[in-house]
């Protein structure tokens, strides 16, 4: 099938990382790169053979520049990068090591060029009718009003253009702060009902949305959940993952996928880690490109579930393998020799 026209609407962000395992306190030395949720997808999207856009503000400075230069490194389109503003938002990440997790500081968010943009900055209609699906997420939608206001017109005028609405929940307590579920609730559901594929689980359905099950077990917690979910909101693919950390720095990962009131489950991948951040945004982009593309159900999936199985091995936030890499991997229980 043809490839496709995906953008995303989130904030660029500089990721300050302590060189290692040592912590702030420790460190005198930080390595900078741009990130951002947006920016992982549609740049793994880019790497699909996709074309992928970034729909941001930056600010109309030397490190605005740096990170446009740096986004188009990565392959995404900047045509509806918007620059104004002062500021870029920062995050510090030491590395976790055993029982000692990974911890993410957020620093100078609100004052942002994305997060102080005004009313009026993005022409949405015209960004809308340019793309056949546009992510959303859950991040961006607790930054504060302005930004949900972007959010909503952007997503509703992709509707009316014919296009999908992608939302991930990505939801993220520090960032809605004490009673956050109630106060995020009634905007995940305003974006839950513009969907048209979404990335959550069984706990964003008990905990945002308040729902209830008397089910113990988190799989079959998600089979009553995840379809009531999608009848509720008119939604028609929901996709998400789960995670099992354990104590020698290997992960297990099993992907989902429902639509059509089915379900399709990946194995279970079990990986050593060298840095998780990102890995959700990459299984996230193996959903979309398997939807776009037209993929059959576990094959989708599988694809996702390898795709955030492979942005574990790499450094930094976004995810870095082709589709054709992540089809081998599909295939292969255990890492090969190198390759010649």
């Amino acid at each position: 099938m043809p490839n496709r026209r995906i953008a995303a609407f989130g904030e660029v962000m500089m990721r300050l990382q302590v060189p290692g395992y040592e912590t702030l306190a420790q460190a005198d030395t930080l390595k900078y790169s741009f990130s951002g949720t947006g920016v992982n997808v549609v740049s793994a999207l880019s790497r699909y053979g996709h074309v992928g856009a970034l729909v941001t503000r930056l600010p109309d400075n030397p490190l605005g520049d740096a990170a446009v230069a740096y986004l188009r490194k990565l392959g995404i389109d900047t045509a509806h990068v918007v620059r104004g503003g002062k500021y870029v938002g920062m995050y510090f990440l030491e590395n976790g090591f055993g029982v000692r997790p990974s911890r993410v500081t957020y620093s100078n968010r609100l004052d942002s060029s994305f997060n102080t943009a005004p009313e009026g900055t993005y022409d949405f209609e015209n960004i809308a009718a340019s793309m056949e699906a546009i992510h959303f997420d859950g991040i961006t939608l607790a930054m504060n009003d302005g930004v949900r206001s972007h959010m909503k017109a952007l997503a509703e005028a992709v509707k009316r253009q014919g296009g999908r609405v992608i939302f991930d929940c990505n939801y993220r307590p520090s960032l809605w702060g004490e009673g956050g579920y109630a106060q995020a609730k009634p905007h995940y559901e305003a974006m839950l009902r513009l969907a048209d594929i979404v990335m959550m689980n069984e706990k964003d359905a008990l905990l945002t949305l308040g729902m209830a099950t008397d089910q113990q077990d988190r799989e079959e917690q998600l089979k009553e959940l995840i379809p009531a979910v999608a009848a509720n909101y008119g939604i028609s693919v929901i996709a998400g993952t789960h995670r099992q950390i354990h104590s020698n720095n290997t992960h297990s990962l099993r992907g989902f996928l429902y639509k059509g009131e089915r379900f399709a489950f990946s194995d279970q991948l079990t990986f050593s880690v060298y840095d998780r951040i990102g890995a959700g945004d990459a299984f996230a982009s193996g959903i979309i490109h398997g939807e776009l593309q037209g993929f059959a159900l576990e094959k989708t999936v599988r694809f996702a579930a390898a795709a955030g199985m492979l942005a574990h091995t790499v450094p930094g936030d976004t995810p870095m393998a082709t589709e054709a890499e992540i089809l081998r991997a599909m295939e292969q229980s255990a890492a090969g020799d190198v390759e010649r």
